[in-house]
């Protein structure tokens, strides 16, 4: 069983309400890109972009080996901030934090929500 954060949208839009889970994201640990872009973190995408550019110039002077070692890192903390970051994004777009469910997908969560 998982421990959900429940959002619900803003006033006037139909809409079921979010459960963002409180566990690491294997999606967001393997294709980082992907991640950001389906769950519209823009700005952490141009932070991650802006990281990865950075890792290929230094790449030349701390090495190869180095360069994947950080990068493994960056993906790996990505993967246990993903919670966090979707939850401050739900609330940076006015979505308003309802409260947080034990469920066993997030289905159910949000059918849990809902009741």
């Amino acid at each position: 069983m998982t421990l959900y954060a429940i959002f619900d949208p803003k006033q006037g839009k139909p809409a079921l309400p979010a459960a963002v889970p409180e566990k690491f994201s294997w999606f967001a640990a393997i294709l980082p890109p992907l991640f950001l872009v389906a769950h519209g973190l823009w700005l952490e995408l141009v932070a991650w972009v802006l990281k990865v550019v950075a890792l290929v110039v230094l790449s030349r002077f701390i090495g190869g080996d180095t360069t994947f070692l950080l990068y493994a890192l960056a993906a790996i903390w990505l993967g246990f901030a993903a919670p966090g970051l979707r939850r401050h994004a739900l609330t940076w777009r006015g979505w308003t934090h309802r409260g947080e469910r034990v469920a066993v997908s997030a289905d159910m969560a949000q059918l849990e929500a809902l009741q």
